[in-house]
C-alpha cells in the first residue's frame, strides 16, 4: 500500500506559510500571540528514554517510547529552553551472550546489528535525539567503573553469597514473594514464574557483590512522598511505594564471571561481572559526560552540563529497576535524582497483548512506510496510555488521519486560505497589532472562540508538561472543530462577495481568528 499523503508537506503546507509571516524568527514561544502573557524561555531541560535490549527487533512499544521523548523534548524545545535527549542500546547480560552464541556470532558483532536497527528506527521517525550510547562503547564502560568505585569507597559495596530466583530474561532477582507456579505454555510442564513480567525462573545460589539497597528504603520512601511528581503516573507511583514498604532487600549487583562473559568485569575482581542493570543505568550520567570531577564531559568545570534528567521515559514493565534501583544508586554515590520519571502503558491490539504467537505484534517500519511518519507520530501520541494500554489498530489510525488531521486542520487551512477569500496572508505579519485590531472590531459571537484561543496554550502546556499528550491534542482538535464551526457559522465565502466596509471588516475579523487557530495549532503540534 502507498503512503498516505504526508500531511507536513500538504495538511500543513499552508499553516507553515502563516507561521513562516506571521512569527519572529528563533522566537517560537513568541508565536502564542493569543496568550496572555508569553511562555518564559531559557533554561536548560534533559530528557531521557531507555536503553533498548538488542535482544530482538525493535515493535510498536519501542517506535511510542521514541516519539513521546523526542515529544517531550520538542515542547521543551519550542519553550525556548536549551535540550538534551538521549538514546542508546543495553548490550550486556547472559540473555544476550546466550542469544549472539545462538545465532553463531561474537557479541559485540550480534550487539552491532541490532543496536543499528533500533538507530535506523529513530531516524525514521524522525526523532530528535542528541546523544546515543551504547554500554559497549570505551565511554560507557569508563564510566560504570569509576561509579562502581565510588559506591566501594563509599562503603555501600560488599562481597557475600546470594540465593533466589533469577529471570534470565529480565536479567533480574526475584523474591519468594515475587514467584509463582504454573503450567508452562511451551512444555506442559510446571514450573516457577516471575508475577511481575511472566517470566519462567530459576533457582540460582552463588557468591557475588551486593549493593546495600535496604538501607536506602526509608529515604526512598520520602522522596516519594516529599516529590508527588517524582513519578508518574499516580499508579506507578503507589505500586513503587507499596513496594518499598514491603520491605527491601539488598540488590546481587555482579555475576561470576565463569556465568557471564559479556559484561563489564568489576574492578579489582575480574572473576565476576558489573550486574547489567547497574551497567545499563549509569548511561544517563555517561551521556552528560560523567565522571564530571575526573575530567570527563559536562559542562567543562567538572560539573555536569544537563544531569540530572528533568524527565526520564520508561516503559511500566521497568519502573521497578529506574524507581528503585536508580535513585537508591544515585543517593548512595551522592549524585542529584531525576526530577521525574514518567512511566508510560504499553500497547494492545484487538485488546489482547502483542505476540509474535498470536500474530498481532505491530511493525513500526511498516506502519512509517504505510501511513508516513507525521501521521503515525500523531497516532502513537494522541492513542498511546500513559496509565492504562493503548489499543493499536490500521483502522483508527486512518481514522485519526481522516477525521483529525484532514477533516479538522487541514479542511480550516484550506477554508480559509481559499484564494477565492483572497486573505492577504502578510497582513498577518504582525501580530498583535492584527490581534488589537480585530478584537475591537469582533462581536459577542466572536468570544467563545477568542476566549478558547486566548486559553489554549496555557491548558495544552499544562497537559504535554505532565506528559499526557493524548489530553492535551484533545484540547487543540475540540479548538479546531469550534473554529471550523465558527466558519460554517460566519460564511466568509458570502462576505467576500460583498463590498460594503462593513462587510469587508467583518472578512477580516473572521480570517483572523479562524486563522490564528490553524497558527496555534500548528504550533502546538509540532512535538
Amino acid at each position: 500500500m502507498r503512503p498516505l499523503l504526508p500531511v507536513r508537506c500538504v495538511v500543513l503546507q499552508r499553516a507553515a506559510r502563516v507561521l513562516a509571516q506571521a512569527s519572529a524568527p528563533g522566537r517560537a514561544a513568541r508565536l502564542f500571540s493569543t496568550a496572555r502573557q508569553a511562555t518564559a524561555a531559557g533554561g536548560k531541560f534533559y530528557v531521557t528514554q531507555p536503553i533498548f535490549y538488542v535482544n530482538s527487533v525493535p515493535h510498536i512499544g519501542h517506535f511510542y517510547t521514541i516519539v513521546l521523548a523526542d515529544a517531550i523534548k520538542r515542547h521543551a524545545s519550542l519553550q525556548g529552553k536549551a535540550t538534551k535527549l538521549s538514546a542508546g542500546t543495553d548490550e550486556h547480560g547472559l540473555k544476550i551472550q546466550q542469544a549472539a552464541e545462538k545465532a553463531g556470532e561474537e557479541p559485540l558483532a550480534f550487539c552491532t546489528r541490532f543496536s543499528d536497527r533500533f538507530r535506523a528506527l529513530m531516524q525514521a521517525a524522525n526523532a530528535s535525539h542528541t546523544d546515543f550510547v551504547r554500554t559497549s562503547d570505551p565511554r560507557h564502560q569508563r564510566a560504570v567503573v569509576r561509579f562502581w568505585q565510588e559506591l566501594v569507597d563509599r562503603g555501600h559495596i560488599y562481597k557475600g553469597e546470594h540465593e533466589g530466583w533469577y529471570a534470565v530474561s529480565d536479567e533480574a532477582f526475584y523474591t519468594e514473594k515475587q514467584v509463582e507456579e504454573r503450567v508452562d505454555p511451551a512444555t506442559g510442564e510446571r514450573r516457577m514464574f516471575a508475577i511481575e513480567s511472566g517470566q519462567p525462573v530459576e533457582w540460582v545460589s552463588e557468591v557475588n557483590y551486593k549493593f546495600r539497597l535496604s538501607a536506602f528504603r526509608d529515604r526512598l520512601i520520602a522522596w516519594i512522598e516529599e516529590s508527588p511528581g517524582a513519578i508518574y503516573p499516580e499508579i506507578r507511583r503507589n505500586e513503587v511505594l507499596g513496594w518499598l514498604r514491603s520491605g527491601l532487600e539488598d540488590l546481587s549487583v555482579s555475576r561470576p564471571r565463569s556465568r557471564l562473559k559479556w559484561g563489564i568485569p568489576v574492578p579489582g575482581d575480574d572473576q565476576h561481572t558489573v550486574y547489567v542493570w547497574v551497567d545499563a543505568l549509569i548511561n544517563y550520567a555517561t551521556v552528560d559526560g560523567y565522571p564530571w570531577k575526573d575530567g570527563g564531559g559536562g559542562s567543562g568545570d567538572g560539573t555536569p552540563e544537563f544531569f540530572p534528567p528533568d524527565v526520564q521515559v520508561v516503559g511500566k514493565d521497568i519502573v521497578r529497576f529506574h524507581a528503585v534501583y536508580w535513585p537508591a544508586l544515585l543517593m548512595a554515590a551522592g549524585l542529584p535524582l531525576p526530577k521525574r520519571i514518567l512511566a508510560h502503558a504499553h500497547w494492545t491490539m484487538g485488546a489482547q497483548k502483542m505476540s509474535k504467537s498470536r500474530g498481532n505484534v505491530a511493525d513500526p517500519f511498516d506502519a512509517i512506510a504505510q501511513y508516513g511518519v507525521d501521521p503515525i507520530r500523531y497516532f502513537i501520541i494522541r492513542n498511546g496510555g500513559i496509565a492504562d494500554d493503548g489499543d493499536y489498530s490500521p483502522a483508527e489510525v486512518l481514522v485519526r488521519y481522516k477525521k483529525d488531521l484532514v477533516g479538522q486542520l487541514a479542511n480550516l487551512a484550506s477554508r480559509c486560505l481559499s484564494a477565492s477569500l483572497g486573505a492577504d496572508i502578510s497582513a498577518f505579519s504582525v501580530i498583535g497589532q492584527q490581534q488589537q485590531q480585530q478584537q475591537q472590531l469582533a462581536t459577542p459571537g466572536d468570544a467563545p472562540l477568542r476566549d478558547a484561543l486566548l486559553g489554549l496554550p496555557q491548558h495544552v502546556d499544562a497537559c504535554f508538561d505532565q506528559g499526557e499528550f493524548g489530553r492535551g491534542i484533545g484540547l487543540i482538535f475540540d479548538t479546531l472543530a469550534a473554529a471550523n464551526k465558527y466558519v460554517s457559522e460566519n460564511e466568509p465565502w458570502v462576505l467576500v462577495k460583498r463590498t460594503d466596509t462593513q462587510s469587508q471588516a467583518r472578512l477580516q475579523v473572521v480570517l483572523f481568528y479562524a486563522l490564528e487557530a490553524v497558527r496555534l495549532a500548528a504550533i502546538m503540534l509540532q512535538p
